[in-house]
């Protein structure tokens, strides 16, 4: 269960750089689909072939993400409400970059769904008083108050610095590059982070068991 609620959480990625490789490696055609399918749902209705596997990977994000969701509610899972954001999201920033044919918005979906992860993590710790990292695992942890405040600060600061490299990226380099990096570079480092959260719970996991 486990397994498959990672490769459904990553699904949508996922979805958007197969297709922007196959696209890539087949610009010709990737070129005649997007005139066929997507040229309507562009402002000025032309479609370059250096734009057509953004736009063909942008529009499968937005029905990935929506398949994602279905999934999750046929096999009865709990929707959580991040995924109606990063939905809401897709739909926005994936929207524009197709309807004005500018690969922009989308460099910019992963910045403001970080940002909305931290700022929810920081406000609702600051005015709430509501530790969602410790809601989240106090089930399978029983740690220090002052320890559970940390790692919300963490998080917090991790996906803010997540944003700011994503911006960095993907305008400093060529989007083949950003596209690489969105899937392998943003999952390389979420789990560096999660290896060096667990050395610091370290000393307490022995007082779970």
């Amino acid at each position: 269960i486990k397994k498959m609620k990672f490769l459904l959480d990553i699904f949508p990625v996922l979805i958007f750089f197969v297709i922007f490789k196959i696209a890539g490696n087949n610009s010709e055609i990737a070129h005649e689909i997007s005139n066929r399918y997507i040229s309507n749902l562009v402002l000025d209705g032309e479609i370059s072939n250096d734009q057509a596997p953004i736009l063909l990977a942008t529009l499968m994000a937005i029905l990935a993400t929506f398949i994602q969701i279905l999934i999750l509610a046929l096999l009865k899972q709990k929707i959580e409400t991040i995924l109606w954001i990063s939905l809401f999201l897709i739909i926005i920033f994936g929207g524009a970059t197709i309807f004005f044919n500018d690969e922009y918005f989308i460099k910019l979906k992963p910045t403001v769904l970080y940002w909305c992860f931290a700022s929810v993590l920081f406000f609702s710790h600051i005015f709430f008083k509501k530790n969602l990292i410790k809601f989240i695992m106090e089930k399978q942890l029983t740690l220090p108050e002052k320890l559970w405040n940390k790692l919300n600060y963490a998080w917090t600061f991790f996906f803010l610095c997540m944003g700011f490299i994503n911006l960095y990226v993907a305008f400093t380099f060529p989007i083949s590059f950003w596209v690489n990096f969105k899937l392998f570079g943003f999952l390389g480092l979420m789990i560096i982070f999660v290896v060096a959260q667990s050395l610091l719970i370290a000393p307490f996991l022995k007082d779970n068991k």
